[in-house]
């Protein structure tokens, strides 16, 4: 069972604006983005939704299918439901335009996921974090699963709090020690949906653990709705900001 990859890409980004069109080793953002997904075994097209000519007119010339969405979404799941709504597939992925270096085996993991498992709705990734500074780090979503693999909660704070070997250290506003249990994992912004529910999803009205987190994905699981999480060992880097930029361009020339 093969996915359509969709990939929201905006011009306005609050953070970066243009950043769907910066130049990385000689081709826009996007296009790199667009050639990573294309080497998924289990991706069977690829569109990229946006609601900018320039970003659609630069992805005609590399030969990619761009497709013109409404301006007016709050978030890039809305944009992907928009789009999603006019296909027939069964399995749609939602890969960020700002993912340059994601690995394609991110992409046939949570897809595989959802072939595995056809009561599954929707499907993530998380990879181990080893330092204690990162599971700090509020840029840094955490994700915390049962014991088959689904999502119990996600966070920009620490979680699963290690009690015993943090505890202390947290109260007197000292260094953490080096100790990091094997439970702590990054979320990895990465989905695959059932297209129907997936439709549903983008209709489901914001909950408050996702208004306090800002975290979108906090809305499946408040409905009562499960997200499958699968390990990777691979870490894509997004493109927030410029000095993320010039990160990304540092690892292609290497």
């Amino acid at each position: 069972m093969q996915a359509v990859a969709i990939i929201p890409a905006r011009y306005a980004s609050s953070r970066f604006p243009g950043k769907a069109l910066a130049d990385i080793a000689g081709k826009p953002m996007i296009q790199h983005t667009y050639e990573r997904v294309r080497q998924a075994a289990l991706v069977s097209r690829i569109l990229v939704a946006t609601d900018d000519d320039r970003i659609a007119q630069a992805v005609e010339r590399f030969g990619g299918e761009a497709v013109m969405t409404s301006p007016d979404h709050a978030t890039g799941t809305d944009r992907l439901a928009e789009v999603a709504a006019t296909l027939a597939d069964e399995l749609i992925v939602n890969v960020q335009g700002d993912e340059p270096l994601i690995h394609p085996e991110m992409i046939d993991t949570v897809v595989r996921l959802l072939a595995e498992e056809p009561a599954l709705p929707m499907s993530t990734l998380r990879i181990r974090i080893e330092t204690p500074d990162d599971i700090f780090n509020p840029a840094i979503t955490k994700v915390v699963t049962d014991l088959n693999g689904y999502a119990l909660y996600f966070s920009k704070g620490p979680i699963p709090f290690c009690r015993n070997e943090w505890g202390d250290f947290v109260r007197r506003g000292e260094s953490l020690p080096a100790f990091v249990p094997p439970q702590v994992a990054c979320h990895v912004g990465l989905y695959a949906y059932r297209r129907d529910f997936l439709l549903r999803y983008a209709n489901l009205p914001p909950t408050p653990l996702e208004q306090l987190e800002q975290l979108e994905q906090l809305r499946v699981l408040e409905h009562g709705y499960r997200i499958k999480v699968a390990d990777t060992i691979h870490m894509s880097i997004g493109v927030d900001t410029p000095e993320d930029l010039e990160r990304a361009r540092r690892l292609f020339d290497d």
